[in-house]
């Protein structure tokens, strides 16, 4: 459980530090952690909560672009036609249920987010048992 709450705490939409800051912190972390509690069989509380903890970065990152215009030059480059774009960016919906969208959702894959850097909590966990 502890283990949420410091994720959660990392991953606050309020901290400002930007997301060079979150990727080297949160790898920092989920290693440590995960590189303690491996012997654990713990693949299944590891799939749940790797959703979750994809779904709160997507919400980070569509906080990171505050403003409307940012949002729809993003979702463009991110391979969404112009008028989803434009829709999406100008929706008020919260970050929170904006993180499940299906339109985030395919802008910011989960293999998008291993690629851009962000640990896979899964693939740490696979990479150190198999071993």
């Amino acid at each position: 459980m502890e283990f949420l709450i410091l994720l959660k705490s990392i991953t606050k939409r309020s901290n400002g530090k930007g997301l060079s800051w979150l990727k080297n912190r949160l790898t920092e972390y989920i290693r440590g952690w995960i590189g303690y509690y491996y012997v654990a069989d713990m693949k299944t509380f590891l799939q749940r909560t790797e959703e979750w903890y994809h779904r709160r970065i997507r919400c980070y990152i569509w906080k990171c672009w505050k403003r409307v215009r940012t949002r729809f030059t993003n979702l463009m480059k991110c391979g969404i036609g112009r008028w989803r774009a434009w829709q999406w960016a100008n929706t008020r919906k919260g970050y929170w249920r904006i993180a499940t969208s299906p339109i985030l959702k395919c802008a910011i894959t989960n293999d998008g987010l291993v690629r851009q850097g962000y640990p896979s909590l899964l693939g740490i966990y696979t990479k150190l048992h198999s071993n």
